[in-house]
C-alpha cells in the first residue's frame, strides 16, 4: 500500500519563491500548496490538514509570528519559518511562539528539503516496541508520554498533544534520562545536525517543554538546568504500555 504524500503549505508573499517552492517540493515528492498571506492560508485550512506549514516571517497584514501565534491556538502541525532578518531576536520570537525550525533567506531549496524531512521524521509518531526506550507508554516523574500519540498525560489522565519540536525534545531527554546533555549534543539529537554557533534556540525550546510540564526555570525539579554543562531530565523512566 502507498504511503499518501505529506502536504506541505508554502506561506509567502514573493510568487517565484512559492513558483520555484512549489515545482521543488512536488518533484521530491510531496504535495505542495501555495498561500500569499494569511487569509489565504485560513481558506485552505478550512478545508485542509497539512502536515508541515513553511511561513516566511515578512508577510503583508498578518505576519508570520502572527501566523504561527494563531495556528498555534488549536493544532500542533509543524512550521518552519523563513526569514531575510538577521535579527537573532525574531528567530528565537518565532521559537517561542511554537515555530518547530528556522531557515535564513536566501537559502538552498536543498537545504529546505533537508529541514522538511528532520520536521516530519521527528514528528512522525513512534510504533510499540519493548523496553523503557521505546515503550509505547512512558512513565517519568507525575506525567506519561504516548509515543504514538505524541501526547502528554497528567495525573489525571488528561491528555494534551505536543508540537513536534516539544516531541523531539522530550523523546531526546526520555532516552537520556538522569545524563546531562549539553545544548550542542540536545541541538544535534533534536534536528539530526550540528548547532550554528552562537545558537540558543534549545534554550527556548527547553524553556517551552518546561511550560508543557507545568515548571519554570528557577523551580524545575524534572529538567534541571546544570551550570557550565547543559540540562538533565532528573526522574526515572518506566515502560508502562
Amino acid at each position: 500500500m502507498t504511503t499518501p504524500a505529506a502536504t506541505l503549505v508554502v506561506v509567502d508573499d514573493d510568487p517565484e519563491i512559492r513558483d520555484l517552492l512549489a515545482d521543488y517540493l512536488t518533484r521530491h515528492g510531496y504535495r505542495a500548496l501555495m498561500a500569499e498571506d494569511a487569509e489565504a492560508l485560513r481558506a485552505l485550512l478550512a478545508t485542509e490538514r497539512p502536515d508541515l506549514l513553511i511561513v516566511d516571517l515578512m508577510l503583508p497584514g498578518d505576519d508570520g509570528f502572527a501566523i504561527c501565534r494563531e495556528v498555534r491556538r488549536d493544532s500542533e502541525v509543524p512550521i518552519i519559518m523563513l526569514t531575510a532578518s538577521p535579527d537573532e531576536t525574531d528567530r528565537i520570537l518565532g521559537l517561542e511562539l511554537g515555530a518547530d525550525d528556522y531557515l535564513g533567506k536566501p537559502f538552498n531549496p536543498r537545504e529546505l528539503l533537508a529541514r522538511v524531512k528532520a520536521v516530519l521524521r521527528r514528528c512522525r509518531p513512534r510504533g510499540d516496541s519493548a523496553g523503557p526506550e521505546m515503550a509505547r507508554i512512558v512513565a517519568f516523574g507525575d506525567w506519561r508520554l504516548d509515543r504514538v500519540t505524541r501526547e502528554l498525560i497528567d495525573e489525571r489522565g488528561a491528555r494534551s498533544a505536543l508540537s513536534g519540536a516539544d516531541f523531539s525534545l522530550l523523546q531526546v531527554f526520555l532516552e537520556h534520562a538522569e545524563q546531562v546533555l549539553s545544548r550542542e549534543a540536545l541541538f544535534d539529537l533534536t534536528r539530526g545536525r550540528p548547532a550554528p554557533p552562537l545558537d540558543r534556540s534549545i534554550d527556548v525550546h527547553v524553556c517551552r517543554l518546561r511550560q508543557r510540564l507545568g515548571e519554570d526555570a528557577q523551580h524545575s525539579q524534572l529538567i534541571r538546568t546544570v551550570r557550565g554543562m547543559g540540562y538533565v531530565l532528573a526522574a526515572r523512566v518506566d515502560a508502562i504500555a
